[in-house]
């Protein structure tokens, strides 16, 4: 399990300060949504990361949070992340995301069979 908070404002400020950043960390799709659902999203992928152990050499665009029909988010992986969940035994993920009062949270868990 992982838990991520991020800073709305401060994270809107990096992104404006470097504009690189929205490439390095969010897939095509993502990089559609306003700020504010951006920065969920990358509470996510810090999140994801944590519930993995933080190892070295995961790409950001490998994880993507997706809006289910429901108005669900769901993560799903691929590259660096799903090599790295693989020898865990982890099949499924789930993900819950926040944002309220400038703060926007997120908690992934990874399942394993």
């Amino acid at each position: 399990m992982g838990i991520d908070v991020v800073d709305v404002a401060r994270f809107k400020a990096s992104l404006e300060r470097t504009p690189k950043l929205r490439e390095r960390l969010f897939t095509e799709e993502e990089r559609k949504l306003p700020v504010l659902s951006l920065a969920a999203r990358f509470a996510a992928k810090e999140a994801l990361a944590k519930a993995l152990g933080a190892p070295r050499g995961l790409r950001w665009t490998d994880a993507e949070i997706r809006r289910e029909s429901s108005g669900r988010p769901a993560l799903h992986v691929k590259g660096t992340i799903a090599e790295f969940a693989a020898p865990l035994g982890i099949t499924s993920w789930h993900v819950s995301l926040s944002h309220d009062g400038g703060i926007a949270t997120a908690v992934v868990i990874a399942e394993a069979s």
